[in-house]
């Protein structure tokens, strides 16, 4: 299928061809007829992909704080490397999506097949949409007319939150596309409402739906207008609907505001809030966030899980609804704004001229006849026959083109295919790497029987699935970590495991840095049991990242506090037979503040520190070894240092042993080495986290 995309790093708009998405639990997917060009929004991030490098530092000051944190942490070569992956990674354009529903998953009741709909979606043939963002188009409402419900949802939402009463003023600062919307739905709610913008034939539109405008220009003093127009006594309501980077507008709302007003601001401005505007009249500021209730709330979002009526009883889909029956009410007309409508293969007509047009709203028209496929073969990448020894990549995300993809092309892997749950980021990888194929459908990956080897990086949840259904069909199989996130998985995989003529590798990379390698060859000369001490600021993650979520990250503890665990075991050769953990704060099982205690076999014993409170300059890994009179320090991987043992440390460029790794796990798929790690090893560190989090809970030590 056909999507546009923002090049951030060079500022390129494109039209690429992508798989169609797979349909995820509680979605649907819609096959788009036409979806809304929002000139406002989407002029700001082709501006900001075109501007220079100055200009983007300019206008994201908070990024270059973290930045500067990680070159203390990490590095300034590892840093800027990090900052040109981000930049390569494509935005997906657009969010005012019409179309039919052509697919839904089976958890979703609420919507059928050939339902038409608008939704939160981009500019793509097929989106697969949460069912919250999802909502049915009255039959009297038109398609076209339809696809203006988002943004008009965005105008609704700011509307809201200045609660406004019959008959009061309101003030609408800014008539673009929102503004002349938020204008049709505050006359239909019965207020008088003056339109401000220093456009002519903004003025005059907003004028044919009844609205009073004043046309803002240096010689016109808007604060005496509007004080003229409502007898000296100011605005009730102002909502800020335009664009600025001045401080002037925000200052000007204040002015125009009666005692005690309110002002909403839904556009983008300046904010350097002078206190006097708002003193004397006792003013209130709210700032709007987008459809309303439930936006960036991943449970409302993506997991489907509506707020309760009676208490939320506007949520982000509820005030879609509401825009459609005020179209299908003819309270809020938008055929007029329509400034164009253009086939999605001629998207530069629009884009050409964003900032320079005084187009509105701007249509793009989709061939829905056109045939689409989940799979997609890249026109730019060599076609290599499949053999038992190419690879099947099943995942896209941050890790894989950060640090996986990069490390498997210096490699020069034979990986074949990508296989992505959206297909965007897959075919950007596939195409910047030249490998030939890309699909949304990850079984066919693994049902490939000239797919020998697979490696699978999703989300947390997937892994014991997939990792069970590549087993099953002997494949060489790599999955980041964890291996599971339940006991119930890991006690379905254990049988498979011990079983299948393929084999299981892990992400458990850090025993192959040079500086954990270099430590276990001095300290393997003792047979002395080891005390170690491991710390791992990890670094603060908000609670509702899906890491953190124990459904679909099996908490952090789980998901990353076993490298340390696998870690530890490397150092002492022997298995763990006895754990105990304490949270720091609540005990909770998705804490990611927590102290393990491992006792092993061999008397060895290692504590880990487990920490997200921990300040970001601080090393996020330092691991401590001590046996018989030697003691060893890593820090971040970027140095080894002995005390006991001249001449023995190493030191260089943070190097946490993926490339050394995925490079014996080719040996392995290749050339028929050995396997990487025994499995059983696999198996306990899985265990020894499961019982980490008994522990914690239970307050009680945990036979492994």
């Amino acid at each position: 299928m056909k999507q546009i995309i923002q090049d951030i790093r060079h500022g390129d708009t494109m039209l690429v061809e992508t798989p169609v998405p797979a349909l995820l639990p509680g979605h649907v997917l819609i096959r788009t007829h036409y979806s809304l060009v929002s000139a406002g929004t989407e002029r700001m991030l082709v501006e900001f992909g075109k501007a220079g490098w100055i200009e983007k530092v300019k206008q994201q000051p908070d990024k270059v704080n973290q930045v500067i944190s990680k070159i203390k942490s990490d590095g300034l070569i590892p840093t800027v490397e990090a900052v040109m992956r981000k930049l390569d990674q494509p935005i997906a354009l657009g969010y005012c999506n019409a179309g039919v529903v052509i697919d839904v998953a089976s958890d979703v009741t609420t919507l059928r097949v050939g339902d038409r709909v608008v939704s939160n979606g981009p500019h793509a043939e097929v989106v697969c949409v949460g069912k919250n963002l999802v909502s049915r188009i009255p039959d009297n409402v038109a398609t076209d007319e339809a696809a203006f419900a988002v943004i008009a949802a965005i105008g609704l939402q700011g509307i809201r939150l200045v609660n406004p009463q019959l008959g009061e003023v309101i003030v609408v600062m800014g008539l673009g596309l929102i503004g002349q919307l938020t204008c049709q739905l505050l006359a239909a709610s019965g207020c008088r409402v003056i339109g401000i913008d220093m456009n002519e034939q903004r003025i005059k539109l907003a004028a044919q739906h009844g609205i009073e405008t004043i046309l803002s220009a240096p010689d016109v003093d808007v604060t005496n207008n509007i004080h003229s127009m409502t007898g000296a006594q100011g605005a009730d309501a102002v909502i800020i609907t335009a664009t600025s980077s001045s401080d002037e507008l925000i200052s000007q709302a204040a002015r125009m505001s009666r005692k005690r007003g309110r002002i909403v601001l839904v556009g983008v401005i300046g904010l350097n809030i002078r206190r006097a505007d708002f003193y004397e009249k006792e003013l209130t500021f709210q700032v709007s966030c987008s459809y309303g209730p439930g936006r960036y709330d991943p449970d409302y979002e993506q997991a489907g899980k509506d707020y309760p009526y009676p208490f939320v009883r506007w949520t982000e889909q509820r005030n879609f609804d509401a825009v459609l029956m005020a179209m299908s009410l003819g309270r809020l007309k938008v055929r007029e704004l329509i400034s164009e409508t253009v086939a999605l293969d001629n998207y530069q007509q629009i884009y050409s001229q964003l900032g320079k047009s005084t187009s509105l709203a701007s249509l793009l028209q989709y061939d829905v006849q056109r045939q689409l496929t989940d799979h997609v073969r890249i026109a730019a990448a060599p076609l290599i026959s499949k053999t038992s020894r190419s690879i099947g990549l099943i995942g896209a995300g941050n890790f894989v083109t950060s640090v996986l993809m990069p490390a498997l092309h210096t490699l020069r892997a034979p990986v074949q295919v990508i296989a992505s749950q959206k297909g965007l980021s897959a075919a950007q990888l596939a195409k910047k790497y030249r490998i030939a194929e890309v699909t949304t459908n990850s079984q066919s990956v693994i049902d490939d029987d000239n797919i020998g080897a697979v490696m699978i990086t999703t989300r947390h949840d997937s892994h014991a699935t997939l990792v069970q259904s590549a087993l099953l069909k002997n494949k060489h199989v790599f999955v980041e970590k964890p291996l599971a996130i339940t006991v119930a998985q890991l006690e379905t995989l254990i049988p498979v495991i011990r079983n299948t003529n393929g084999s299981l590798t892990l992400g458990y990379n850090r025993r192959f840095s040079p500086a954990a390698m270099a430590a276990r060859k001095v300290l393997s000369q003792s047979n002395a049991p080891m005390h170690i001490v491991m710390n791992m600021n990890a670094g603060h993650i908000p609670s509702e990242h899906w890491t953190q979520n124990l459904e679909t990250g099996g908490g952090r503890i789980i998901g990353e506090a076993c490298h340390m665990i696998d870690l530890a075991s490397y150092f002492t050769g022997s298995w763990p037979v006895e754990v105990f953990a304490l949270a720091t704060g609540p005990v909770r099982k998705d804490t990611d503040n927590a102290t393990i205690l491992i006792r092993y076999e061999n008397g060895s014993t290692a504590a880990i520190s487990y920490f997200s409170s921990g300040n970001k300059e601080y090393p996020k890994e330092r691991i401590e070894i001590h046996q018989g009179q030697t003691s060893a320090v890593m820090d971040n991987f970027k140095k080894l240092t002995f005390f006991g043992k001249s001449g023995a440390g190493w030191s260089g460029r943070q190097d946490k042993g993926h490339l050394t790794l995925y490079r014996h796990w080719l040996d392995l798929v290749l050339r028929g080495a050995p396997p990487v790690f025994d499995p059983e090893d696999l198996i306990l560190t899985s265990k020894v986290s499961f019982a980490a989090l008994e522990s914690i809970v239970s307050g009680e030590r945990i036979k492994v």
